[in-house]
């Protein structure tokens, strides 16, 4: 619950940006409030993975000590909102999160921005892997779900580095859900057994890529990631952090532990978790909390008095 406050804040301050088109100003909002926040966990939370190098946004930058210094030491990887742009757009499918875990267990894979993912329930173990086609892989998920490839629905980010991906997607015959941003979530779904999400596939953040594997340890779903480096600085950089390239890290690389934590709270609504909504003097938010060890999802929803928050 210490760490729902957190991301509820960052959630709730950031709830005034929406549809503004300030994206840095929303950002710099969430941030904030979960700094203020994770200050209070009894935890020593060293950050792992945090979120800004690529933009140059306001951030709790990787290498900073949160939580009150008492209690377990821990990783983490933050993200006060992923989903910035679609904040400031007024879309749908931003979240506030914070992914956990025991220290030393998450893969530092700050040092290379971007990472290969396909992500899916736990169906695709040991039938998915990311190194076939995306087609023979639509198909072994189809057959291990016993549902007909034209039902399949793949999330994958619009972006033109997929044009060639969603054409092959689309020629097996399934439908594709084309996300904006926000890949996490969309990660997340996939690997849920209670939503139309078959599959999460492409290439998006790999600090996304480490946190979504926080959640999808807990659900028991299936992860994989192959880091994408832009440059050969980037790869030059990540060799010497001792990344591995030309290689696919599976879910108990990414994060090296079986006792991880997964906390997201909605900025604007999407199929994880319902956005932050005001009325009458009253905000009300929803967050989703993960947990590998118990294996338990748990849903809570919050009532907060408005001038608690917004006018001070």
């Amino acid at each position: 619950m210490e760490l729902v406050r957190a991301t509820e804040a960052a959630a709730i301050r950031s709830a005034p940006f929406i549809g503004k088109g300030d994206k840095n100003a929303a950002d710099k909002a969430a941030v904030d409030a979960m700094r203020k926040f994770l200050g209070t966990v009894s935890f020593s939370g060293l950050v792992v993975i945090g979120e800004g190098e690529k933009d140059n946004a306001p951030m709790l930058y990787n290498g900073e000590v949160v939580g009150n210094g008492q209690g377990p030491a821990c990783d983490i990887a933050v993200d006060p909102i992923d989903g910035t742009s679609l904040t400031a757009a007024g879309r749908g499918h931003a979240i506030s999160m914070i992914a956990v875990s025991d220290r030393g267990s998450m893969l530092d894979a700050s040092s290379v921005f971007y990472m290969d993912k396909l992500v899916a329930g736990n169906e695709g173990i040991g039938v998915l892997d990311i190194r076939q086609p995306i087609a023979e892989n639509i198909r072994a998920l189809a057959a291990a779900k016993k549902k007909p490839v034209d039902e399949m629905r793949i999330a994958v980010l619009d972006r033109p580095r997929h044009e060639r991906l969603i054409a092959e997607i689309r020629a097996t015959g399934a439908g594709t859900r084309l996300i904006l941003d926000g890949d996490v979530a969309a990660g997340i779904n996939a690997a849920r057994h209670d939503t139309r999400i078959d599959m999460a596939v492409g290439t998006g953040g790999s600090p996304e890529g480490v946190a979504t594997a926080c959640a999808v340890r807990a659900l028991g779903g299936f992860i994989q990631g192959r880091l994408a480096p832009g440059s050969d600085l980037e790869r030059s950089n990540g060799a010497a952090a001792g990344l591995k390239f030309d290689y696919v890290y599976e879910a108990h690389e990414l994060v090296r532990s079986d006792n991880t934590f997964f906390v997201a709270t909605g900025v604007t609504d999407g199929e994880l978790v319902r956005g932050v909504r005001r009325e009458r003097g009253i905000i009300t938010t929803e967050s989703i909390v993960l947990r590998s060890r118990s294996g338990t999802i748990r849903r809570v929803s919050a009532d907060h008095l408005e001038d608690k928050w917004l006018d001070h």
